[in-house]
């Protein structure tokens, strides 16, 4: 093999790589963007199983300045949640995802107007979540921080 095909063949194994690198880096963001859309789908459609199916066995999620286990959240938050999906319609952001390794977080901001309860809305929330790659590739949530003001 002349020096010229053998810098060639090196070249097209490197973009090769190059491109299989990239694809792999932009399939694990789609990835992680669909898991924390998925957990936010199923609240809006009221379906707690699916939504809790999205969250790892040990996560941890923040608002209001406390921390609720996935069991307190499970019990006494979800449901409430779930009820103001029902109720209101929000315009989320673009997600910003970064991804190191096996672990990734996705930060977007949501604006939400509109009738719950019976009083109008208008706030912005911002959502920073946490997600772990398991060892059968699938993202799982490990923490949520839900920041919100009036708009």
């Amino acid at each position: 093999m002349t020096t010229s095909r053998r810098v060639a063949v090196v070249f097209a194994v490197l973009l090769t790589a190059d491109c299989a690198e990239r694809r792999s880096a932009e399939t694990d963001e789609a990835d992680v963007k669909a898991a924390i859309e998925t957990f936010y789908a199923a609240m809006k459609k009221g379906d707690p199983k699916a939504a809790m199916a999205m969250i790892a066995p040990d996560a941890v999620f923040v608002e209001s300045g406390r921390l609720e286990t996935r069991q307190q959240y499970e019990e006494s938050h979800l449901p409430s949640d779930i009820d103001f999906e029902k109720q209101i319609t929000g315009t989320r952001g673009p997600w910003r995802i970064t991804i190191n390794g096996n672990t990734a977080w996705g930060i977007a901001s949501t604006e939400y107007k509109g009738p719950v309860d019976g009083r109008d809305l208008s706030f912005v929330s911002t959502q920073l979540a946490v997600l772990t790659r398991g060892e059968d590739g699938k993202w799982l949530i490990r923490s949520i921080h839900w920041s919100s003001m009036p708009l």
